[in-house]
């Protein structure tokens, strides 16, 4: 996916390009992981269509939720929905910043102790 560090920088229009790919996989990441939270809490919770955004949107922000949430499985969903929008924040992150720091590391070539 990215070139070796012994091959010369992309272009930056074909660079752009990866960087704007990246950011739609980082967005479609997010709206599925939405997606999945607002039918959760809609399904499990019972909560509207606009609240079960609110507190999906919160969690995948990582705020919190900001309804209390009064059945058993509402409140495994909402933890177990916490537990993975911690992790899909992070990838998501990942995900969007990778073209940005490899670049960064091949423009400055850093390298690696083995490679001295």
């Amino acid at each position: 996916m990215f070139e070796h560090h012994q091959q010369p920088l992309l272009p930056r229009h074909l660079f752009l390009r990866r960087l704007a790919r990246n950011i739609g996989y980082g967005i479609l990441l997010l709206t599925v992981s939405l997606a999945v939270g607002m039918l959760g809490y809609h399904h499990f919770a019972g909560h509207a269509w606009t609240d079960a955004f609110l507190n999906a949107a919160m969690i995948l922000s990582g705020m919190g939720p900001v309804d209390v949430l009064h059945t058993t499985a509402a409140k495994i969903f909402a933890g177990c929905y916490a537990l993975y929008a911690g992790i899909a924040l992070i990838s998501t992150i990942a995900v969007i910043f990778a073209p940005l720091v490899h670049r960064v590391m091949h423009r400055f070539h850093f390298e690696s102790e083995d490679e001295t």
